[in-house]
């Protein structure tokens, strides 16, 4: 069993017991989330695809930890006018650990 979720403007796959890192959350950590935006679900042979969410469905979720990424770096210049910038930028993540997803037939 498996669903594809819209959380924080991405799409994620998910299935059970399965950890996911998405952009910062809200919530506190050690906190439950239920998310209800479940655009596509497959429950044994059966699928079950939203327009655009799939109604009575959702995925409970536990936050686990709010992290930051790595560091991605951001250079430009124009040659030979002695012009260069460098900013660094890390994004704040938050690390979710798929409890339940749970399906209405």
């Amino acid at each position: 069993m498996y669903a594809i979720l819209e959380i924080g403007g991405k799409q994620e796959k998910v299935e059970k017991g399965v950890e996911i890192i998405v952009n910062r959350l809200e919530n506190e950590e050690g906190s439950s989330l239920t998310v209800k935006e479940v655009l596509f679900a497959k429950k044994g042979a059966k699928y079950h695809i939203g327009t655009p969410y799939v109604k009575g469905a959702s995925v409970e979720c536990d936050i686990i930890s709010h992290i930051r990424g790595d560091k991605v770096f951001a250079f430009k210049f124009k040659r030979r006018k002695s012009y260069k910038r460098k900013v660094g930028h890390r994004q704040e993540l938050t690390k979710l650990m798929v409890k339940d997803i749970v399906v209405g037939d």
